[in-house]
Order: structure tokens, then C-alpha cells, then sequence
């Protein structure tokens, strides 16, 4: 690819991500509410809330888990194989839509791992999970020196450099339509399968650290947990 078409891809993928990410909060976000009650019909779970997640066997949380990242895998394989069509000129609508399903995976593993993100302190959280499964090295003074308003805008810009450039050197195989439909669903199958494992590591790693410390707390009735999907 020309140095300098791939620097322009660059900064496009970049604006798109930043666009992306930051309307896919709002635009594709998951309603916590509507999602608890979905997995409370879909596995019978006896939860009233997703506090009640930490009193869930660890072992049944991981494998919900698991299918959810296999669901966003499939709903990505099939955008990327479709837009791949198009070769790279579908490549920034496609980092689009590939924004809003990786968001909704980040969100229902928070959930699933009982932590919302109905303050700004935890949303701020959400996004910093979002940088952990991107691969992003946040400073501590990101962390701690920023208010809550500034640090989720500096957060999705690191993402989206250090993502547009690394997916601008692997889309490079796009640049033939028909077969950069099969390069693209695979591209968009191993991104979104990366950031789903790194996502639910950083989730699974916070709520064991919770779980330790209401070891002695009540626990609620538990009830069988038949196997289910969730899509």
C-alpha cells in the first residue's frame, strides 16, 4: 500500500474509531435492566440485581461469558465478510459497526461480572477495561489526575491510534474485493475473539477480588443453572 494512502486510511480509521466508540455508548448500549432480565429467563438465574452476580458459581459465570464473546464473534465474521466485499473502500464504515459490537461485548461482560456502569465513576471504569482489552498501557496520570469528564475523550483517542494503526497494516490484504470478504470476516474474528479474552480477563480478575471479600456475606437461595445460550 502507498505510504501515503495508508496514512490517510490511518487518520480515517482513527476519526471513525473515536466517532465510533464514543456514539456506540449511547447509540448501541446495552440496557442493563433489559439484559438482567434476559438472563434471568434465558438460565432461571435466582439474581435480583447484578450484585447478586458475585454470589453466582464462578464456573457458570465464565462460560456465560464465553458465549457472549462467541456471539459477538459470529455477529462480527458475518459484518466483516459483507463489508469486506467492497475492499478497502468499505474499511472505515466497517470499523463503524465494528465499534458498536465490540462495546456491547464490553458491556454485557461488565454485567456479567456484576459491575454497571450507571455513575461516572464507573463508567470511566468501563472505558478503562475497553484501553486494558485494546492493548492500551493507561499512565497513572491518566488514572488519577484527570477528572471523570476528561478521561473517557483521552481514552478513546489512545484506543483509536493505537488500533487504526494496527488495523490499517492488517487490512492491507482487503485491497482485493470478493476475496477481502473472506480476509475481512476472519480480520474482524480474531479482533473482536482478542478483545472479548482480554475484556473478560480484566472483568473476571476485578470481580474475584470482590467475590473474596463477601465471602462471609449472605448468599442467596441458589438455584439449578441449566445450559443456555445467549445471543
Amino acid at each position: 500500500m502507498p505510504r501515503q494512502s495508508k496514512a490517510t486510511l490511518v487518520t480515517r480509521l482513527r476519526e471513525k474509531m473515536i466517532g465510533g466508540f464514543s456514539s456506540a455508548y449511547t447509540s448501541a448500549r446495552v440496557d442493563p435492566a433489559k439484559y438482567l432480565h434476559r438472563i434471568q429467563r434465558a438460565h432461571h438465574l435466582p439474581v435480583e440485581s447484578f450484585q447478586d452476580m458475585f454470589f453466582v458459581p464462578q464456573e457458570f459465570l465464565d462460560d456465560l461469558a464465553d458465549q457472549t464473546i462467541s456471539a459477538a464473534t459470529k455477529m462480527a465474521v458475518l459484518e466483516g465478510a459483507g463489508f469486506g466485499m467492497g475492499g478497502l473502500i468499505t474499511v472505515v464504515p466497517d470499523m463503524a459497526i465494528l465499534s458498536a459490537i465490540v462495546m456491547r461485548l464490553l458491556q454485557k461482560l461488565s454485567l456479567i461480572y456484576g459491575f454497571e456502569y450507571s455513575t461516572d465513576q464507573e463508567v470511566a471504569m468501563l472505558w478503562i477495561a475497553a484501553a486494558s482489552a485494546a492493548g492500551v498501557n493507561l499512565g497513572r496520570d491518566i488514572l488519577e489526575k484527570e477528572a471523570v469528564g476528561r478521561v473517557v475523550p483521552r481514552i478513546i483517542e489512545r484506543i483509536a491510534v493505537k488500533m487504526s494503526a494496527e488495523v490499517a497494516e492488517t487490512w492491507a490484504g482487503r485491497i482485493i474485493p470478493l476475496v477481502s470478504g473472506a480476509i475481512g470476516g476472519g480480520l474482524n474474528y480474531f479482533f473482536v475473539r482478542q478483545w472479548g479474552r482480554r475484556a473478560k480477563r480484566h472483568f473476571r480478575e476485578k470481580h474475584q477480588l470482590v467475590r473474596e471479600m463477601r465471602l462471609n456475606v449472605a448468599r442467596p437461595e441458589r438455584a439449578t443453572l441449566p445450559s443456555s445460550n445467549i445471543l
